[in-house]
């Protein structure tokens, strides 16, 4: 869909569906899912229906049960027990890639942009390592094909907000930034690739973009990692290790960035939040929560004689009340992330989280394991090692 053609479909959209539709055609798209291996992540596919842009012509589902639900849910899609076979019959200007495990990611990514689709949403986490990521980035380059991955966060509204409050001076010299895994069964290597790759995400976006250099080491019950303790992690997410990890980034920006995950550490969920620790006060935003993040003002070092307030920011800025509840229900069913996409086909630029800050996400946590293979050195990016460094540990 070309730049003018959007344009005129947003304005078509203000229209009932039916008319709209009839001016200008919706853009063709697919989904691909896998019950039972991932299924359809967290809304991937029915974030379709609700741009009036689009329309979901296809689904694939290797498992016949899934997919014949999944026909049902995206009203009467064509369904396909093969994707390859989906994506070369119907043609899709844009695929959702759903699967939660990260080892289908690679092949069914490379499948849309070699069927030629324009613009691709994919659960996270994107790929399990470099690699994957750096043959994705090189096909879909050549292909002008747009990737975005579903890390929402970067779609919030607020974000403005808190770049504001930086930019007045309001948090003072910013000292650092923190991330804090759930904490619950999940803590260590999984909880890290899991939930922690939309922190290490918002690393990126407050660091300057991309990461310099990483050092971390993994525990086993409070003992470090050894190659006995590496296996094969749950959900596709290749080998893994650790119930306990500490991470350390220097960004690009000089920030210095923490990570850390503590299986069952007694603070889930509540703990599962990132921050930003200024010398004039502290922001926390809390992941897919609403309010998402708040202003706590002062010295966070300084004793307060009253209890500190936390102040929420809302799409509509710090300390005011949420009045578009609509933009934020946008950002969690991934509606935002989707106009964004379509958006970036049209005018030929990024998407607000594309392959490229997907892939230094992936980068930053394989970073960590490659920094403990290397008994925590510290060790610059981008990693010599391209593989998931644990399987070489």
């Amino acid at each position: 869909m070309k730049r003018r053609t959007f344009l005129a479909a947003s304005s078509a959209a203000l229209l009932t569906p039916a008319v709209a539709h009839a001016i200008i055609p919706p853009s063709p798209t697919a989904v691909i899912g896998h019950t039972g291996r991932g299924n359809y992540g967290h809304g991937l596919d029915t974030m379709w229906l609700k741009i009036s842009e689009t329309q979901v012509v296809a689904v694939a589902d290797a498992d016949p049960r899934g997919l014949s639900l999944a026909t049902k849910r995206l009203e009467g899609a064509q369904g396909f027990a093969d994707y390859q076979v989906m994506l070369q019959t119907m043609k899709p200007e844009y695929v959702s890639v759903c699967p939660r495990h990260p080892d289908q990611h690679f092949d069914m990514v490379l499948a849309a942009i070699e069927a030629g689709a324009k613009g691709i949403y994919c659960e996270k986490p994107f790929v399990r390592n470099p690699a994957e990521a750096d043959a994705l980035i090189a096909a879909a380059e050549k292909r002008g094909t747009k990737v975005a991955v579903a890390h929402r966060n970067r779609y919030h509204p607020a974000l403005e907000h808190i770049d504001a409050l930086i930019d007045s001076g309001e948090l003072g010299k910013i000292l650092e930034l923190r991330g804090k895994g759930k904490g619950d069964h999940r803590g260590g290597g999984e909880d890290l690739w899991v939930l922690g790759s939309h922190i290490v995400n918002l690393f990126c976006y407050f660091g300057g973009g991309k990461p310099k250099s990483v050092s971390g080491i993994l525990l086993q019950d409070g003992q470090l990692v050894t190659p006995k303790d590496v296996k094969r992690g749950n959900e596709g997410l290749g080998q893994l290790a650790g119930n306990e990890v500490h991470a350390r980034y220097l960004m690009d920006n000089g920030l210095v960035a923490y990570y850390q995950s503590i299986a069952n550490d007694g603070t889930s969920p509540n703990g599962y939040c990132f921050q930003i620790i200024g010398s004039k006060g502290t922001v926390t935003w809390h992941i897919d929560r609403d309010p998402v993040a708040h202003f706590t003002p002062g010295n966070p070092y300084d004793p307060a004689n009253s209890p500190r307030k936390w102040i929420p920011i809302t799409s509509q800025g710090v300390g005011k009340e949420e009045t578009d509840p609509r933009e934020i229900e946008k950002v969690h069913n991934h509606v935002a992330a989707g106009i964004d996409l379509l958006w970036s086909v049209s005018g030929n630029s990024a998407p607000k989280c594309d392959i490229h800050q997907a892939a230094w996400t992936v980068e930053m946590i394989c970073g960590v394991f490659e920094s403990h293979r290397q008994n925590g050195q510290i060790v610059e990016f981008p990693l010599q090692e391209r593989e998931n460094p644990l399987a070489k540990l």
